[in-house]
C-alpha cells in the first residue's frame, strides 16, 4: 500500500535555492604524486578522463561538480536512488548539514574498513555551493511530513526508494525532492535527479574542510570552525 496519494504528486512547484555540497578534494594530489611535471599531470588526468564512462544526457558544458554524481551508476544505495539506478546529485542549505551527511559515510566507510577501523583517518573535503532552479516536491510539508519518521529512518530507505521511483515516472518528473536529513535535526536537504536544474553561479565559492574520524567520533574543523559529531557504534 503506498504511503501517498496520487493527488500529492501534483503539489510541486517551481523554486531556486542555492545548495552546498561536500566532495572529498583528493583527484589532483592523486595524479600530482605519479608525475614529474605539469605535461605529464595533463596527460595523466586525460587518459583518466577518457576511461571513465561518457557523460549523461544533457551534461554538456556543465562542470564537473555538477555532472559527476550523475555519470555513474553505483552499486550501493543511497536515500532517494536503489543500487544499479541512475545517479542523483545530494546537497543541502548549509555546509552544517554538509558536514552530518558526511560524517556519517566516512563513519560507514572507516568501519568497513579492515585497515583503518583501529586508527584513524585524516581528508579534506571541498564545500561547493550550486543553483538548482526547477520543479520540486517537498516532502517537509503536509501532507507528506505525516511519514516524517520514514523518510528519516536511518538505515532503511525502502520508503524513499519508492517514492523516488514514482517521481522520476512522472510525466514531466519533479526534478528533486526536498526532505529533511536523517543526521541533523532540522537539517533541510534536496536530492536532485536532472543535471540541467543544477549551476554554478559563483564558482569561486568554496570552502576547504579537514575531516578526521574515529570510532567514536567525525570531526570537521574550516579556519575557526568546528564540527563534532558522535558515532553510534551499536
Amino acid at each position: 500500500m503506498s504511503l501517498w496519494k496520487a493527488a500529492w504528486l501534483d503539489a510541486t512547484r517551481r523554486v531556486e535555492r542555492d545548495l552546498w555540497r561536500g566532495v572529498e578534494a583528493q583527484h589532483r594530489v592523486a595524479t600530482m604524486r605519479l608525475v614529474d611535471n605539469r605535461e605529464e599531470q595533463l596527460l595523466l588526468e586525460q587518459l583518466l578522463e577518457d576511461s571513465k564512462p561518457p557523460l549523461p544526457p544533457g551534461a554538456a558544458g556543465a562542470h564537473y561538480l555538477l555532472f559527476t554524481p550523475f555519470r555513474y551508476v553505483p552499486d550501493w544505495p543511497s536515500r532517494f536512488r536503489r543500487p544499479h539506478e541512475a545517479g542523483a546529485w545530494y546537497g543541502a542549505d548549509d555546509p552544517v548539514t554538509v558536514a552530518a551527511e558526511l560524517a556519517h559515510w566516512r563513519w560507514r566507510f572507516f568501519m568497513d574498513s579492515d585497515g583503518l577501523r583501529e586508527g584513524q583517518l585524516v581528508t579534506e573535503h571541498t564545500f561547493f555551493q550550486a543553483r538548482f532552479a526547477g520543479r520540486e516536491l517537498d516532502i517537509t510539508v503536509p501532507p507528506w511530513v505525516e511519514h516524517r519518521a520514514r523518510w528519516r529512518h536511518p538505515s532503511d530507505y525502502s520508503s524513499c526508494h519508492e517514492l523516488a521511483a514514482c517521481v522520476r515516472s512522472l510525466e514531466p518528473p519533479p526534478q528533486s525532492i526536498r526532505y529533511e536529513s536523517a543526521r541533523r535535526e532540522a537539517g533541510w536537504c534536496e536530492v536532485v535527479f536532472d543535471v540541467q536544474a543544477l549551476s554554478l553561479p559563483r564558482l569561486h565559492l568554496q570552502q576547504t574542510w579537514t575531516c578526521k574520524t574515529t570510532r567514536e567520533l567525525v570531526m570537521f574543523s574550516h579556519e575557526d570552525e568546528y564540527l563534532a559529531f558522535e558515532m553510534d557504534k551499536a
